[in-house]
């Protein structure tokens, strides 16, 4: 059984823990319950059960629970610099038995596990059951749609570590631009520049399953609004954008 009213009254409880006007705190409780929401939605789209869509709602709300230790040890939600969230979650829920508070019953917990760890991996791992594959799957999908909506939404310096200014100024690594247009994957241990950011972003559209997702960022125009935001002055990364951006938008018709 999955009480998901339970499960907010346990979440909300837990996030009071926490200093709620840090920006980043904020951010992130906001961006939590907004994914529970677009997984129920993809979840609903796809006709599963209502045990599976309570299921994908209940991960959405817990697949960055290790993001408030993360910004309250280290201030940051860069991982590399700080720790891997998706598996510092997984540690807080299963490890430190914060679970337990959820009143979840014991067989859903592998699942949940799974699709917490894979949830910011590069790509979800193999030899998963049908069901661990896809709540990866949904929780992946709606974890990177939000992160479009807080991308646009929210303040540079909370989502990019920089002022809007210096982003403005910013350059791209050859290897990131190679990267985005021949492997259409990111590692993120290469970025070099803020502008190396914004490409491993806009490679997010490469990394979605399910073509409902395609439609809302179409819909939603999210891709051409996070390039104008960035507002670039440089005329070569300028350059460099307008094209990422049509690669990227012609991968999208592609899809739907």
């Amino acid at each position: 059984m999955i009480d998901i009213n339970n499960s907010k009254r346990v979440f909300k409880e837990y996030v009071s823990n926490y200093n709620l006007q840090d920006g980043k705190i904020a951010l992130k409780v906001a961006h939590i319950l907004r994914v529970s929401e677009l997984s129920k939605k993809i979840a609903t789209s796809l006709n599963l059960s209502e045990e599976d869509i309570k299921l994908a709602e209940l991960i959405g709300l817990l697949h960055d629970i290790g993001r408030f230790e993360q910004v309250r040890k280290y201030n940051t939600f860069i991982d590399k610099i700080s720790i891997n969230h998706g598996e510092y979650g997984a540690k807080i829920l299963f490890e430190d038995n914060l679970i337990e508070k959820f009143n979840v019953d014991e067989k859903y917990y592998k699942v949940i596990k799974t699709a917490i760890l894979n949830h910011n991996r590069s790509k979800i791992e193999d030899n998963l059951t049908e069901q661990e594959l896809l709540h990866s799957k949904i929780i992946r999908d709606a974890d990177k749609l939000d992160i479009f909506y807080v991308l646009l939404t929210d303040d540079i310096k909370n989502t990019y570590g920089c002022s809007a200014e210096d982003m403005q100024n910013e350059t791209f690594s050859n290897e990131i631009i190679r990267e985005f247009k021949e492997d259409h994957m990111i590692d993120y241990k290469k970025r070099a520049t803020y502008g190396d950011i914004w490409i491993s972003h806009m490679a997010y559209v490469f990394d979605f399953y399910y073509k409902s997702s395609y439609i809302v960022i179409k819909e939603k125009d999210y891709l051409n609004k996070l390039t104008q935001k960035m507002n670039f002055k440089n005329p070569q990364t300028i350059q460099m954008a307008q094209e990422l951006l049509q690669i990227a938008n012609d991968y999208i018709k592609s899809k739907i």
